[in-house]
């Protein structure tokens, strides 16, 4: 049979991305994957040390539309651990219902556009006209549909009066029943999507740790590692949940992973606004940043995300560095990939969630 290759990207229609795969093929099936990056390089690493701790918080919002969230809360918790700041307690309640409503959004976009992949269209814009209620509470709340500006060091800078918390009730009880009874079940059982999903793009739990995978891409394997249990921040450990987690390491597995997580990302929205303290939004005037290290953590919905900071004294970082979830599930797609059909790629590559701008930083 003939083996020839396929270039894909970095501008393709099938992808949401500029990123360029060279794929080997014999015939229609795959035979070898070659990933090439750097195309939307920002440098954003190094601009971090030429602003000051203040701007920067701007600044890692910007790495990631859909974890958004993520990354400034991420930046903050590494600075206070520095600067040995005690976040009040309201404050990391209302982290963490900023962070779950950004998870519900991100998931629900993934599993949207995996519809759009196959073919299932009024799926797809099923699945969006229920996001935009996620949308909307996000625009209510914080006053845009996406870099959400929640984090300050020592707190955040935002607040819900019991109209808002009621408001933000209604619209989960507008969400839940349409996710666990409509869209759900779809996605579980509809021919269409299982016919195309599951059984493709395999990878075992041995690959989970080979690769370092994180997220949904290794709960969907099997490998239940969540960090929000297995290394509880803010205020985690006082909230009812358990990890989710699919053993066939499919791209069905990762789609159904991502589904149940939003309603798990729902109850703990519950939670938090049913437990939401009184007390101050942030510590107030900041304390000078002494030089020193540290590390901090957080599950982004991508999965784990890890930001290392030095500091020297100054207002001005001396390093800042992170590691995103994305770049480990670029490189397991040569697993996910072998002896795949052509027409599965885009499935492929949409079931890791792929995300550029958190990669090419």
């Amino acid at each position: 049979m003939q083996s020839y290759e396929i270039p894909v990207g970095p501008l393709h229609v099938s992808l949401e991305e500029p990123m360029y795969f060279r794929i080997s093929v014999e015939g229609e099936t795959v035979t070898g994957l070659e990933v090439t990056a750097g195309h939307v390089h920002r440098g954003i690493e190094y601009l971090t040390t030429k602003r000051n701790i203040y701007q920067n918080l701007a600044l890692t919002e910007r790495v990631c539309s859909l974890c958004s969230n993520s990354h400034p809360q991420t930046y903050c918790m590494a600075l206070e651990d520095i600067a040995q700041i005690a976040v009040p307690e309201r404050a990391l309640y209302l982290r963490a219902i900023a962070d779950e409503i950004k998870r519900v959004a991100s998931h629900m976009f993934n599993v949207a556009i995996l519809a759009h992949i196959v073919g299932f269209e009024s799926l797809f814009m099923h699945v969006m006209e229920a996001r935009e209620i996620m949308q909307d509470t996000k625009e209510t709340v914080f006053g845009n549909r996406m870099d959400i500006a929640a984090n300050v060091i020592g707190g955040v800078k935002y607040d819900i009066s019991r109209e808002t918390s009621a408001y933000i009730l209604h619209q989960l009880d507008r969400l839940e029943p349409i996710l666990r009874e409509q869209i759900r079940p779809i996605y579980a059982t509809n021919r269409s999507i299982t016919a195309r999903t599951k059984g493709i793009g395999v990878i075992g739990l041995d690959h989970c740790i080979d690769y370092g995978l994180m997220g949904p891409v290794a709960r969907g394997a099997g490998h239940g590692y969540d960090v929000r249990l297995a290394a509880p921040y803010g205020i985690y450990p006082q909230l009812d949940f358990e990890a989710v987690s699919y053993p066939d390491g499919d791209v069905w597995s990762r789609a159904m992973v991502r589904l149940d997580e939003a309603l798990v990302a729902i109850s703990l929205i519950r939670q938090c606004l049913a437990k939401l303290p009184e007390g101050p939004l942030s510590v107030g005037p900041l304390p000078h940043i002494p030089a020193g290290e540290a590390v901090a953590k957080t599950e982004a919905p991508r999965g784990e995300l890890i930001y290392y900071l030095k500091t020297n004294g100054t207002d001005t970082p001396e390093r800042l560095k992170w590691r995103v979830p994305s770049y480990m599930n670029w490189d397991v797609l040569q697993v996910m990939m072998d002896r795949a059909r052509i027409s599965d790629i885009p499935m492929i590559v949409n079931s890791i969630d792929p995300c550029i701008s958190c990669t090419e930083r």
